[in-house]
């Protein structure tokens, strides 16, 4: 081993040094693309599961096995938050997710063949779940399809990533050679040596400059012999031009989490944790990523478990979203008495919109209205009523 090779290899990773291009490429893509992919998707799955499933029976409320199905236990292996959170994963990962409903259990595939018909229903083959293959072909009206998009946005972030990515790994590999130190030794010293004398030499260096270089080492110590001279050539030395810092690195991976965060519709400023415009950002969100994300399973859920004149009857699933956004009682005390003076809230909404157990007596669930409105159909003027008094 060389005296140079032996600095080279001290002062630079040499792990680091034989990893090519290819590699920082492909490390980019597996760690910061899905470091954001994953971020969102944990973002949008939590707030989904803040949401409750309130089932109706012609225009009435009421809580059964599909109830407790949708908001606690969808199946044996699964609480309705794990449940959940694996739907959105499948959604965003694969842009479409099968869940088979089997007894009084949903249970989600973790792979399947779909076929697409025109004039009849879509069939659903080679299902499987864990290590478990069905050997039947469900149709459509036996399943759950979401589907997020006409397009999987997963491939459209990885086609812009494969140039990004590029960018991204030779910036950080700018920044490992521009940071690396790199020694120039001058003097008589470095003459030809015999090969027992050359390894005594890199012993000599090892032990005096291992210490020397190392920061928890106190008392540290280099001999130099004559005429013997250390340079230091290293680029930081230098002026540091592009990704001369970290710093560099770290906006070229904000740019990764923008790209993703506005393919998926999740505001920048919620995933960094800024708390400016907090409440802009959540309206956003829940109006172009949550809301439309609702839509779609709660419409096929109740396309598949009711039919046409059931849901006409009003027998239907409503996915409750005013649990997703966290407010304030003091902030809600004005609107909610605006809503119990209209009458559009009884006590015992008051009690579950704050999260609270409703009392569910006779009163408690009488709705008021105060005497400042009276019928739309019959407004009487103030001057008109006292004309007729006199």
């Amino acid at each position: 081993m060389k005296i140079l090779d032996w600095f080279s290899s001290w002062f630079r990773d040499s792990s680091t040094i034989a990893l090519d291009a290819d590699f920082f490429e492909l490390a980019a893509k597996v760690h910061y693309k899905r470091l954001a992919i994953d971020t969102c998707t944990d973002i949008i799955a939590n707030a989904l599961t803040r949401c409750e499933f309130t089932t109706f029976s012609k225009g009435k409320e009421t809580k059964g096995n599909l109830h407790y199905m949708l908001n606690v236990a969808p199946n044996q292996n699964q609480n309705a938050t794990e449940f959940f959170h694996s739907i959105v994963t499948h959604l965003i990962n694969d842009n479409e997710c099968l869940v088979l409903q089997q007894g009084d259990e949903l249970i989600i595939a973790d792979s399947f063949t779909r076929t697409v018909y025109a004039v009849k229903p879509n069939s659903y083959k080679n299902v499987q779940v864990g290590d478990f293959k069905f050997d039947k072909t469900f149709p459509e009206e036996d399943v759950f399809y979401f589907k997020l998009n006409d397009h999987n946005i997963i491939k459209v972030i990885d086609s812009l990533y494969e140039d990004y990515g590029k960018l991204l790994a030779s910036g950080i590999n700018y920044y490992k050679r521009k940071n690396n130190k790199r020694y120039a030794m001058k003097g008589d010293y470095l003459r030809g040596l015999t090969e027992k004398e050359q390894e005594e030499t890199n012993a000599l260096l090892e032990a005096q400059l291992k210490d020397w270089f190392n920061p928890d080492k106190e008392g540290s110590a280099f001999h130099f012999s004559k005429d013997l001279t250390m340079e230091d050539m290293s680029d930081g030395q230098k002026s540091t031009g592009n990704f001369g810092t970290s710093r560099d690195i770290r906006d070229l991976v904000n740019d990764v989490i923008d790209f993703v965060a506005m393919s998926l519709h999740v505001p920048r400023g919620i995933i960094k944790g800024d708390v400016s415009d907090i409440e802009k950002q959540i309206d956003s969100f829940l109006m172009f990523c949550i809301l439309p994300l609702v839509k779609l399973i709660q419409t096929e859920l109740n396309r598949k478990f009711y039919d046409k004149e059931q849901f006409l009857e009003r027998s239907y699933i409503k996915v409750d979203t005013s649990q997703i956004k966290v407010v304030d009682i003091v902030q809600l005390a004005n609107a909610v008495d605006k809503l119990f003076a209209v009458g559009g809230l009884c006590i015992d909404d008051i009690l579950e919109l704050l999260g609270k157990e409703p009392l569910n007596t006779p009163w408690s669930k009488k709705r008021f209205v105060t005497k400042n409105y009276q019928d739309a159909e019959n407004l009487e003027g103030g001057e008109e009523n006292e004309n007729e008094a006199v």
